[in-house]
């Protein structure tokens, strides 16, 4: 089954002239890109793999 996702920016990259940046999609799982190559690969992790991820970063 294929579906769109909604990707997003985290708000601390800004309005960068570089662009520099990767995006999240949350779902089912969480899936992570780099914001200039969108059609590139993409990093998949489970739910709770990446709730543990951003609560050690935060």
């Amino acid at each position: 089954m294929t579906y769109e996702r909604t990707w997003r920016k985290s708000t601390y990259s800004g309005d960068t002239a570089s662009g520099s940046c990767v995006e999240v999609a949350l779902s089912h799982d969480a899936l992570v890109r780099d914001s200039k190559a969108t059609g590139r690969d993409v990093l998949a992790f489970s739910l709770p793999a990446w709730r543990a991820f951003v609560a050690s970063v935060a």
